[in-house]
């Protein structure tokens, strides 16, 4: 069967494993049925996920004009620190910069290589985590809007990562902590705007289970750019990425905007 259409990053289903899903205009896939078994990525064009028009992407999913113009990716996104929604000051459009940044937003600790930091609105809880590929993760306070998130990030960023290391991630080289213990030991480190938000004492520890038959031990990133026909057995699905066979890891989030035809 053949699928044809614009790259968007994988749906998800939090379970046992995670169901992961392609979507596209007119079908979708349950990427979960092809492992063990090989499938061919084929580049066909561009299409730009704000505008719509077939203009080369730039970044995340959007051609160069959307990307420095469009408020789904002002520098607040991924500097939450930035935020000033709450202040009533615009950045690009104070309507979308209210919506997204005035609710509710999480402060976390995820495990996904060493231990790391991040933010994310409480409505993308779990999904924030499955898509970077976290084995665990656990909250360290809920607050009322991005800005509070973001100083208490910048807070921590000194004590931890606040990225991931895909290659490890990929590769399931993961540290043994205890998140529930962690969180304890950073309550004095946190803003003390943010002190009253702070979580202490809820089990709220989440755990992923991926759907890999075989980790690699080695991975090289497949780029439609360099390489616009790929044909391989896929052996797993974690975070953004699909892992092949032969090492090839294919991060699906990371192509966005591009269109394909995916044969199975």
């Amino acid at each position: 069967m053949q699928y044809e259409g614009v790259l968007t990053k994988m749906e998800t289903e939090y379970g046992n494993p995670i169901q992961y899903y392609l979507v596209f205009e007119s079908s979708f896939l349950n990427v979960n049925q092809l492992l063990d078994k090989n499938i061919a990525i084929n580049f066909v064009g561009f299409q730009c996920l704000n505008c719509g028009k077939k203009k080369k992407i730039f970044r995340q999913g959007f051609c160069y004009d959307c990307f420095y113009s469009s408020a789904a990716v002002g520098d607040w996104i991924m500097k939450p620190e930035l935020s000033t929604a709450h202040l009533g000051i615009e950045d690009r459009d104070l309507a979308y910069e209210e919506k997204v940044q005035l609710q509710p937003h999480i402060v976390y600790l995820a495990l996904s290589s060493e231990i790391k930091v991040g933010v994310t609105r409480k409505t993308q809880v779990p999904t924030r985590w499955i898509d970077q590929g976290a084995n665990e993760a656990i909250a360290i306070v809920e607050v009322p809007n991005r800005y509070l998130a973001g100083i208490t990030e910048v807070a921590l960023k000194n004590h931890y990562a606040d990225k991931t290391n895909w290659r490890k991630m990929l590769t399931n080289d993961i540290e043994a902590v205890d998140l529930v213990a962690e969180r304890l030991k950073l309550e004095d480190l946190i803003p003390a705007e943010v002190q009253e938000y702070f979580y202490s004492n809820k089990n709220d520890l989440y755990q992923m289970d991926y759907p890999v038959l075989q980790y690699p031990s080695k991975v090289k990133s497949l780029s439609l750019d360099k390489t616009p026909n790929f044909e391989g057995k896929l052996t797993g699905i974690k975070g953004q990425y699909l892992l092949f066979e032969d090492g090839t890891v294919f991060n699906v989030r990371g192509s966005e905007g591009y269109v394909v035809s995916i044969e199975v």
